[in-house]
């Protein structure tokens, strides 16, 4: 009885709520394909992509200045990390794997690392405050690959406390957010042979926790690609090669404290199918994307309404203030309106 009055709440009053938002695009046909988003505040935003491309705003996403990082005009840099019009950092998947660096807005890049052994394939970047973060990889000699910094991104080194990995388990460099730092918690979400949910309190010096996720797994093509924290923990993913399957594609967990035993529930209404990407938005609203489509829930993600059909990679939320960016293949850049 308890399931029925959630579905005949949703059906009656969701839809008045999911329907006023909706997605504009504001730049697309880019010979590029954009999966790395930071935005900073509600005027300034920084897309990464391939071909070493990269592109930034200062008005709230009407006007871009698209530029190609010299000298990595082949490099696929698939997350970005901003803190400024001036700074960011950027992080490349495939061989060779690299960190640059900008202080200048984008016009000058250092490189801060660079690891040319094939076996190194970076997947995500998150930074906790301006000076500490950690790049996440796929695993080596069963171990993900996880470098960390602590002095804004000027040096790397291996983070002393490497979470073993099980064998043809892998992250997914969709959208740079199966790795998130939240409230001194490190979550990493992964897929392949098997989809988990790997955590660590960076204030203790213990083991990772790590629980199995009901999440569609078993193929390279399949798992959990993006983790979110807000009024709960929001987890999406699928199965990329069959995108409009809406089987275990989301899945929350909600906290009374740090110390409760895991517990996961399921939508009612699941998202329209594969979600490269979730973001908390505001209360109880997180806003899902991939490429069969964007999705909504004002419930916590126990309900999910489609509210956009193009395909986009990423949807990330301002850091300070409400802007929320959409980016994706061929350019595409989009911002979710209230």
């Amino acid at each position: 009885m308890k399931k029925l009055l959630v579905v005949i709440f949703a059906a009656l009053f969701l839809p008045a709520f999911v329907n006023a938002q909706h997605i504009e695009v504001l730049q697309q046909g880019k010979p590029t394909s954009f999966r790395g988003l930071s935005v900073v505040d509600d005027h300034v935003a920084w897309v990464s992509g391939s071909k070493g491309t990269i592109a930034i705003t200062k008005d709230g996403g009407r006007n871009w200045d698209w530029k190609q990082v010299k000298g990595f005009e082949k490099s696929d840099f698939r997350d970005i990390e901003a803190f400024s019009a001036k700074e960011a950092i950027i992080m490349s998947s495939g061989t060779p794997a690299l960190i640059l660096k900008t202080t200048d807005g984008g016009e000058t890049w250092q490189t801060k690392y660079r690891n040319t052994d094939s076996a190194y394939f970076f997947d995500a970047m998150d930074f906790d405050s301006q000076k500490h973060g950690f790049v996440l990889g796929d695993p080596i000699g069963g171990k993900f690959v996880l470098m960390e910094t602590t002095d804004a991104g000027e040096s790397w080194h291996e983070f002393k406390n490497q979470p073993d990995a099980l064998p043809g388990e892998a992250c997914f460099a969709a959208s740079g957010t199966c790795l998130k730092i939240d409230r001194d918690m490190i979550h990493i979400v992964t897929g392949g042979s098997h989809s988990r949910w790997l955590n660590l309190d960076l204030r203790l010096s213990g083991q990772w926790i790590v629980s199995n996720l009901q999440i569609k797994h078993g193929k390279p093509s399949q798992g959990a690609f993006s983790i979110a924290n807000g009024s709960c923990d929001i987890i999406v993913g699928g199965d990329y090669q069959d995108e409009h399957s809406t089987d275990s594609v989301a899945i929350k967990h909600c906290w009374a404290s740090r110390n409760d035993e895991l517990k996961i529930s399921f939508p009612i209404k699941p998202p329209a199918g594969y979600q490269s990407c979730v973001e908390w938005i505001n209360s109880r609203t997180f806003l899902s994307t991939g490429t069969p489509g964007s999705n909504l829930t004002a419930d916590d993600g126990k309900t999910w309404r489609k509210i956009d059909d193009a395909s986009y990679n990423v949807c990330r939320k301002a850091k300070n203030g409400k802007l929320v960016l959409l980016a994706g293949d061929q350019g595409k850049i989009g911002v979710f309106k209230k």
